[in-house]
């Protein structure tokens, strides 16, 4: 077996030393210089290096967000906000009121700390009466939170899910009961509006179809906002108690909206 004669590195080619140098942007700052080989390797402006670093980290989680986003749409089948509320966001909801102001600063936070709220799962529900900017606020919230983090959101109106998995059950359908509960149990944020909307005891299908989604949720550690026209008693009713106590672990957001509806006028509406 022939062997390779190792060449031992010139430690006396090697060194090390401090010196001043400018950068057009930043000024002034100590550059580094090592000696290798004959060869001197000078730092960079430390302020330059960091932006250039931070700037490639922001396109990297960008990118990230971008796939995981299509990856969930082709999940979903459509887009991961209807078409209708795709320009809602937190900047456009119309104020009139002091309760909606009050709505909108709650709905504001829990997208500016929704890495925090993200690590504890913590739920929040809009609740009252209809025509009060509700659905507004929680298509904007998953809006805002796609368009400035690399978070993942998905608004669905509970008709629309129960709809889907009752078309899983025709032979003829190439989607899953599974797969449409994974899509919604994957995204960062569920946005689940028209809840107890019919006012009327919900079937037995009903309340496990939103047992498994919330529960799903909630072992995973995802938030979920619900949107109700009902009031806090009803929601059990609505939902099932098991759900309610999901959304309560971890201290649930309640907002209220107890002003009249606007539907109508020159504003947002749900």
């Amino acid at each position: 077996m022939r062997s390779e004669k190792v060449t031992p590195i010139n430690r006396a080619s090697l060194g090390n030393r401090v010196q001043p140098a400018e950068c057009e942007k930043h000024g002034a700052f100590e550059q580094k210089v090592t000696m290798l080989m004959g060869k001197a390797l000078r730092s960079h402006c430390p302020e330059c290096t960091r932006i250039a670093n931070e700037q490639r980290e922001a396109k990297a989680q960008a990118e990230q967000a971008v796939n995981l986003r299509m990856a969930l749409s082709r999940k979903l089948g459509d887009s991961l906000i209807p078409k209708r509320f795709a320009d809602r966001s937190l900047a456009n909801y119309l104020v009139q009121n002091k309760g909606q102001a009050e709505a909108l600063r709650f709905c504001r936070h829990y997208v500016k700390t929704f890495d925090q709220i993200a690590e504890t799962g913590r739920c929040m529900v809009l609740l009252g009466k209809p025509g009060t900017g509700k659905t507004h606020l929680g298509a904007g919230m998953a809006n805002d939170l796609m368009r400035n983090t690399s978070h993942s959101a998905v608004y669905r109106t509970v008709g629309s899910i129960l709809q889907a998995i009752r078309a899983t059950y025709d032979r003829s359908s190439e989607a899953t009961e599974a797969s449409i509960l994974a899509s919604l149990i994957d995204p960062s944020l569920l946005v689940l509006d028209e809840v107890g909307v019919s006012k009327e005891q919900p079937s037995d299908f009903e309340l496990t179809s939103l047992f498994a989604i919330i529960n799903g949720r909630y072992e995973q550690v995802k938030p979920t906002v619900v949107i109700s026209n009902l009031d806090g008693p009803q929601l059990p009713m609505a939902m099932g108690e098991r759900c309610v106590d999901r959304l309560r672990e971890g201290g649930m957001i309640v907002v209220p909206f107890e002003w009249d509806s606007y539907r109508g006028k020159e504003a947002s509406h749900g």
